[in-house]
Formats: C-alpha cells, sequence, structure tokens
C-alpha cells in the first residue's frame, strides 16, 4: 500500500467535491490489475465509492471487454416466429379482404351506372 493513500484522508465536506485526474484513475486501476490491490482496498483508501471504482475499472481496463450476449429462451424464440407467421397470414387476409369490397364498391358503381338506380343510397336506407 502506497504512502500516499495514508494521507488521503479528508472530512466528508472536501469528498463531496473531489475530481480525481485521469491519470491518477488510470494508475488505481492498473494496482487493480496487476492484483496489488482490492477494488474495496482502493475504495477504502482513497474514500471513494465501490461503484466508482467500478466504473474507473470499465473505462480505464486494459483487458479486452467481453461481448454481451442476448440468452433468449427456445420458447420465447418459437413464440415469437409463430406469431410473426401469424401476422403475415392476418396480413394477408386483409389484403384480400380490401381487394373484394374494392372489388364489390365497382360492381356496385357499374350497376348505378347500367339502371340508373342509387343502389348504396337504398342500402343505406334500409339500416
Amino acid at each position: 500500500m502506497s504512502t500516499n493513500r495514508k494521507n488521503f484522508k479528508s472530512n466528508p465536506r472536501d469528498r463531496r467535491y473531489r475530481r480525481f485526474s485521469e491519470g491518477f484513475k488510470r494508475k488505481r486501476v492498473q494496482e487493480i490489475e496487476e492484483g496489488r490491490a482490492t477494488v474495496g482496498e482502493i475504495s477504502q483508501a482513497y474514500e471513494v465509492s465501490d461503484t466508482s471504482v467500478y466504473k474507473w475499472l470499465e473505462k480505464y481496463t486494459r483487458r479486452e471487454k467481453p461481448e454481451r450476449t442476448i440468452v433468449e429462451s427456445k420458447s420465447d424464440t418459437t413464440k415469437i416466429i409463430a406469431l410473426e407467421k401469424r401476422i403475415a397470414e392476418l396480413e394477408r387476409l386483409v389484403g384480400q379482404k380490401q381487394i373484394e369490397i374494392e372489388f364489390k364498391d365497382k360492381m356496385i358503381e357499374l350497376a348505378e351506372k347500367e339502371y340508373r338506380i342509387d343502389i348504396k343510397k337504398k342500402l343505406n336506407e334500409k339500416r
């Protein structure tokens, strides 16, 4: 443990406004990486939270950071695929129904022209 740490104690009010240099943080991270100190020892010696020290480690560590892996259960994947298929089928059905509606509207329009009858108006009156 460095002799510099022994002289580092401060009162709580002063600790609130402290800022550590990047070089200071890198040195503490290096101490942890080399096994000369633990997160708890650094935290206690310099009166800084464990959380802060872990943030320093994350930011200044020399080790390659592992990739994040998303773990999804097989049943969730199966459900998602099934739901996506169901959505595609429903979209196809909605498209077919829209074509049918447009076809019927066109047939009514042609019948109105041919027979000179307002079919739409009569359909609405019956309701």
